[in-house]
């Protein structure tokens, strides 16, 4: 499983919630991997990417690591995408390598990366479908699953304020009165 942590926070806060999400607003980065481990029934190794230009977020990475994420903080020059060069070069060398893949993000940058794993293995993308880059569906019909972070993972403690298609057969009235 290949983390895109800024780009989950960046969406969370920006486009679901109009702010910096709060400490218990954020994933349960546990269940992501619990989830991987179980959809696929294989065990589910996390990397979990994050810029870290001059100063080393301890508390979170002691977090990861006691969650069994290696963490792979980054640094580059001002305004380079140094979290998405580094997933792009990993998928990259997962081409060479039998695994299946989970990539947690919904940035088009990396379509090309996983268009060249469409080879029959298992490939996912976690994340808030709406939020999803429309590149990635042309993936699906090569093998790339989808899966909703909050309502496929169960990654969060509450309910997030989205707006979604509900298919009929998951509506409730009681959310809505």
């Amino acid at each position: 499983m290949l983390v895109d942590g800024e780009n989950i926070d960046a969406t969370l806060g920006t486009s679901i919630l109009s702010r910096r999400p709060q400490p218990d607003e954020r994933p349960r980065w546990d269940r992501l991997l619990n989830f991987a481990a179980e959809e696929w029934d294989q065990p589910a190794k996390g990397l979990f990417f994050l810029a870290a230009n001059g100063d080393l977020p301890m508390g979170f990475i002691q977090a990861l690591l006691a969650m069994e994420y290696r963490p792979v903080p980054l640094s580059g020059r001002p305004h380079e995408k140094v979290v998405d060069i580094a997933i792009q070069r990993t998928i990259e060398a997962l081409k060479a390598r039998d695994a299946d893949v989970m990539l947690v993000s919904h940035d088009s940058d990396f379509v090309p990366q996983l268009g060249d794993l469409c080879d029959g293995r298992k490939l996912g993308l976690i994340g808030f479908l709406e939020f999803r880059s429309k590149a990635f569906v042309e993936l699906e019909s090569r093998g790339l699953e989808f899966f909703d972070l909050e309502y496929d993972v169960d990654a969060f403690t509450a309910r997030l304020p989205r707006v979604r298609i509900i298919p009929i057969d998951e509506f409730d009235p009681f959310d809505f009165i």
